[in-house]
């Protein structure tokens, strides 16, 4: 199984989606990187992302969201009830599988040194990639937030960087990268509006105040709702459990005369977790976790071909979606979709030829060229659905009320934007079918068919990407963008001759 790192960045934003889209959109641009959730809270005024990604490619995501945030977030005008020091607040490396603890301490070293050199933005590190013993604490570095820091970070040595120079950076602040196990973010809402007493149950509760181990806590107001909250969060809920918390803070509120709102999770949590939860209050004997239905058909269905679906049962429901009158998914995904075949055909026709005996001299060429593809194919699979989310988003432009004046303009954007999409597609196809056609002539001749194939599939997706092109170009008034995807397209067409 391919080796996962979970990061969940913070963000101080959380208030524009369209900001948080960006980052987003940035961010999963990389190869192998996918978005798993994404929260936004306004009182807050702070965004959480999960991704999951290789351990080569997920520090790059990172940084490239890293650099759309400081374009967006001026932390000089920044208000809300989270503490923070930076656009790109904190930014955690967490080992999901086939990575340790001490792997993700040198992607964050590497992320943290490359964000201060790229955007001389500062650098604290933490947790378990600390190195001082007082900033494994994330509250020790973040105290007095960026006002304090913006004024001592130049003056007192304690709050000098681990990289960069000593100056924050005057909009985008200061980040902190670190490394640590899954936690779980999880914010008690209490049925006053009394902060006060929100306070007083996060310093019993928390550990630095001699609460409860691996607990962080805070007391806020969310002013949206007029509501107190415990923010809290969870360093080690194996040993801390929800449930113990959850108790706990009920426990203290009923002493200030109050009680539990409700609660939420910021974030995703562990499986365990919850079952850790439902054991607890249903006092179920003898629990264990195959007793859950999910755990046993995973179990079940990882022993062998014969409990797996079989390849056509997997792609029927998209088949299905296709063939019905819903015009998504339409020509574009499924010029996307060919496209990623076409790159997978290849891919596997390189790895079956490097390991004969006879081609091990271009083991080099191989090597660059899997790697290509493989970056090729998944951006193509992610152009499937970002083909329908176009088509969505021209027509709720036309839906617009015909006097508006934001009609116009809301078509021409989403028409360019649905050029813009299968642009890409032809883009990422056509680089991946002269990497197929590159390797031709050193493929094994048991897999030559499947490589044809291959390359027949993206000429189709490319192909079809143009004719999408073609059919969004006719409504686009502007002509240095109807010229600029001109050229694109007989460039493109040329290949294909």
């Amino acid at each position: 199984m391919n080796p996962l790192v979970e990061c969940v960045p913070n963000f101080s934003e959380g208030r524009r989606i369209e900001v948080l889209d960006a980052i987003v959109n940035a961010m999963t641009s990389v190869p192998h990187v996918y978005p798993l959730g994404r929260e936004m809270d306004p009182d807050h005024n702070r965004a959480v992302v999960t991704l999951v990604g290789s351990p080569e490619t997920i520090g790059e995501a990172v940084i490239r969201g890293v650099e759309i945030a400081i374009r967006h977030i001026d932390l000089a005008t920044h208000r809300g009830e989270h503490p923070r020091i930076g656009a790109a607040d904190v930014i955690p490396f967490v080992p999901i599988r086939g990575v340790s603890l001490d792997d993700c301490v040198e992607i964050a070293k590497t992320v943290g040194r490359e964000i201060s050199i790229r955007f001389k933005i500062p650098v604290y590190l933490y947790e378990a990639a600390a190195m001082r013993p007082e900033r494994r604490n994330l509250e020790n570095i973040r105290r007095g937030q960026f006002e304090a820091l913006r004024n001592e970070i130049s003056t007192n040595p304690d709050r000098y960087p681990d990289f960069g120079e000593p100056k924050l950076h005057p909009t985008a602040g200061a980040t902190v990268v670190g490394a640590r196990k899954p936690l779980i973010a999880y914010n008690i809402n209490l049925n006053t509006s009394d902060v006060s007493i929100a306070k007083e149950i996060a310093k019993r509760v928390r550990f630095s105040s001699g609460g409860l181990p691996f607990v962080k806590a805070m007391g806020v107001l969310l002013k949206d709702r007029n509501q107190a909250q415990v923010s809290m969060n969870l360093t080690d809920y194996e040993q801390t459990p929800v449930e113990l918390v959850y108790e706990t803070v009920g426990t203290e509120a009923e002493r200030y005369g109050v009680s539990i709102a409700g609660s939420e999770i910021i974030g995703l949590i562990p499986q365990k977790a919850i079952e850790q939860a439902f054991e607890f209050y249903l006092r179920v004997e003898k629990f264990n976790p195959e007793m859950i239905l999910e755990n046993r058909l995973a179990e079940v269905m990882s022993h062998g071909p014969a409990q797996t679906s079989s390849m056509a049962d997997m792609l029927r429901g998209f088949v299905d979606r296709v063939a019905s009158a819903e015009p998504t998914p339409g020509g574009g995904s499924v010029a996307a979709v060919a496209g990623a075949l076409g790159a997978a055909l290849g891919q596997m026709a390189i790895r079956i030829t490097k390991e004969k005996k006879n081609y091990q001299q271009h083991a080099g060429r191989y090597a660059e060229a899997l790697d290509r593809l493989s970056g090729h194919s998944s951006d193509l699979l992610r152009l499937v659905d970002r083909d329908s989310e176009a088509y969505e988003r021209v027509m709720a432009a036309y839906k617009l009320a015909k006097d508006s004046p934001e009609r116009e303009r809301a078509i021409q954007e989403g028409l360019i934007h649905a050029t813009e999409i299968p642009a890409r597609t032809a883009k990422s196809a056509a680089e991946a079918l002269r990497i197929c056609d590159e390797v031709r002539s050193i493929i094994h001749s048991n897999v030559a068919s499947d490589l044809q194939v291959g390359i027949q599939m993206l000429q189709s997706s490319v192909r079809g990407a143009v004719a999408n092109m073609r059919t969004n170009l006719t409504g686009i008034k502007d002509a240095g963008m109807r010229n600029r995807y001109e050229n694109m397209i007989l460039s493109w067409e040329q290949i294909l001759k």
